[in-house]
């Protein structure tokens, strides 16, 4: 170990092995850091690799980490307390993907679809690892958010040496990703480019699969049809991208791909779930409703032991990312050294209750019988589980008109709330919002935001529904309570129509506590600055829509908006 440079970090020194070149099958070769205690003897691997750079990761030996609303958070630096995994034996291997960083080649479209599999460059780098001598042959994987897809999709190529894998806030549905509820979400973009607080892509040699696949001439008839979308010929920074695409290859590529369909389908590590058979540990935070929802398809797509782990609020963890570190070394000592401590004889399934601030366990999601109930939207903006007898005509809708961002600061709201509970309230699990709504243009968005509102006035987000108008067919895994949306085509919306919009909401834990109210909030824009916003990085809002227009509500007997929510307990109990 003499010729092996080491640091100091803290208490304790360490060995660093710098820009280690990974042979890749196809003759390219991946750049990786390799960090391990001074003593000379082969130890478990961790490896972290995205296309953020190696070299920010290492940041997290020097920067305390950070919290939301700070604005030293960098959402990029996600590969784990690398002194914390010395610590505690292992090797931390960290490195570039491929067109990224100092790594050799090309990286095709977002998760190098088009390319080669990041897949097969992961299982490449997995063997090397583990026939290293500074390795014992046991490898797992560590890092949040886009290094913990990066796992899944390693799972899934079933490297013979990966032996488990600790998920945290990974993104799988890559469509839900980008669109929520067919409503472009910006944050994607801000990881990819470094934007709002994001260092992002460490970029080298990224090329758009748009510009791939088509010619200059067949694309130039694309972006020009893409900019006939109003919202999006509203939004200055969106025609520049459409415009100048070169150095926005990645978010070009998800502009232009408004609908679902094979090219997010085959970037969708759900669909590689169902091959993978090793341990699998999912561990997400309530307040990012779509990856919780993608954990939990991803939870019931594996096949191998696995566990599911829903914590609290809030949505965005410390970056440099330390937390949760306790629950995976416990996972990897069970699965790369063969410790028995008892991890695997504990519930499958463990959810931190909101309100209650209880954790209910169980061997599966949700962990306790749901009865999906419904609350109707009622006038003088109540919420109650009593249907509207009166028909529209003296049950007039509710309603609001909300002018373009352009020329307006303002984000227009209506809202219902129930009464004070009276028993604590426990809801867990998916809902619904169904919407009987009149717009007098052919599309909108539907942005509704359930709140727990205590007596004192402060509020909790508690989980989130969207949906763009014209994405709002539904398709044959509808179930109470349990909507989707195939988001395949846009159906432009007949002005002055009324339509039966279903909104999905978000998985979500929360007891209602006696004098809190449940809050409905519904816009077709995002408040530019709340209590929850404030905590997700400054690009994490949807797109607004770049037109006028006038929503009406209805709630009246022939047309029963309500919310359809998962409970747990009676109100009355």
């Amino acid at each position: 170990m003499a010729d092996i440079p080491t640091i100091q970090a803290g208490s304790q020194r360490i060995a660093v092995r710098k820009d280690l070149r990974v042979p890749m099958r196809d003759g390219v070769t991946l750049a990786v850091d390799a960090y391990h205690g001074t003593e000379d003897k082969p130890r478990p691997a961790l490896v972290a690799m995205s296309a953020y750079g190696k070299e920010l990761q290492a940041l997290a030996l020097t920067t305390p980490p950070q919290r939301r609303p700070s604005p030293m958070w960098d959402g990029c630096i996600e590969a784990g307390d690398i002194a914390r995994v010395v610590k505690e034996d292992y090797v931390h291997v960290i490195g570039d993907m491929r067109g990224t960083g100092d790594s050799g080649g090309e990286m095709i479209g977002n998760y190098n679809a088009g390319g080669v599999p990041q897949g097969q460059d992961l299982y490449d780098l997995i063997e090397w690892v583990a026939a290293q001598p500074w390795c014992d042959g046991n490898v797992g994987m560590i890092g949040i958010s886009y290094f913990g897809s990066m796992q899944v999709l390693a799972a899934a190529e079933r490297p013979p040496h990966l032996k488990a894998i600790f998920v945290s806030g990974g993104h799988f549905d890559f469509y839900e990703t980008t669109y929520h509820g067919g409503i472009m979400w910006f944050m994607p973009r801000a990881a990819r480019e470094g934007r709002g607080g994001d260092s992002g892509i460490a970029h080298t040699n990224v090329i758009s699969r748009m510009r791939h696949v088509h010619s200059p001439e067949e694309l130039e008839r694309l972006v020009e049809e893409r900019l006939r979308d109003p919202d999006v010929a509203a939004w200055p920074n969106l025609v520049h991208v459409l415009k100048y695409p070169k150095n926005r290859e990645f978010w070009f590529d998800i502009v232009m791909n408004p609908l679902d369909g094979p090219w997010y389908e085959e970037r969708n590590p759900i669909n590689l779930a169902r091959t993978i058979d090793i341990p699998v540990y999912l561990q997400i935070d309530q307040g990012r409703g779509w990856t919780v929802d993608g954990h939990i398809e991803l939870f019931h797509a594996l096949k191998g032991p696995k566990k599911l782990d829903i914590g609290s609020y809030p949505p965005m963890q410390s970056r440099p990312w330390v937390e949760e570190h306790d629950k995976m070394f416990r996972w990897y000592d069970h699965w790369l050294k063969g410790i028995d401590n008892g991890v695997m004889d504990e519930p499958a399934v463990s959810v931190f209750v909101e309100g209650s601030r209880e954790v209910v366990t169980a061997g599966q999601w949700p962990p306790k019988p749901v009865e999906h109930r419904p609350l109707y939207l009622r006038p003088r903006h109540k919420l109650s589980s009593e249907p509207e007898l009166m028909g529209a005509e003296h049950a007039a809708p509710d309603g609001f008109y909300q002018a373009p961002l352009t020329v307006t600061d303002k984000v227009e709201t209506v809202s219902w709330s129930t009464e004070p509970f009276e028993q604590a309230t426990e809801l867990i699990g998916t809902g619904a919002a169904h919407l009987f709504a009149e717009i007098d243009q052919d599309d909108t968005n539907f942005i509704l935001r359930l709140w727990d509102a205590a007596p004192d006035g402060r509020r909790q987000l508690i989980t989130t529904g969207y949906l763009k108008a014209s994405h709002r067919e539904l398709d044959e895994r509808t179930t109470e309570g349990d909507p989707y949306h195939p988001h395949t085509r846009a159906v432009p919306v007949e002005p002055g129509a009324v339509e039966e919009y279903v909104l999905r909401l978000y998985p979500f834990a929360a007891t209602f506590r006696p004098g809190h109210r449940l809050v409905a909030e519904l816009s077709n824009d995002e408040p530019l600055a709340d209590a929850h916003n404030a905590l997700l990085p400054p690009d994490a809002f949807h797109l607004p829509v770049g037109r006028p227009v006038t929503h009406k509500i209805y709630r009246d007997a022939a047309h029963p908006s309500r919310l359809v929510l998962p409970f747990t307990t009676n109100p009355g109990e």
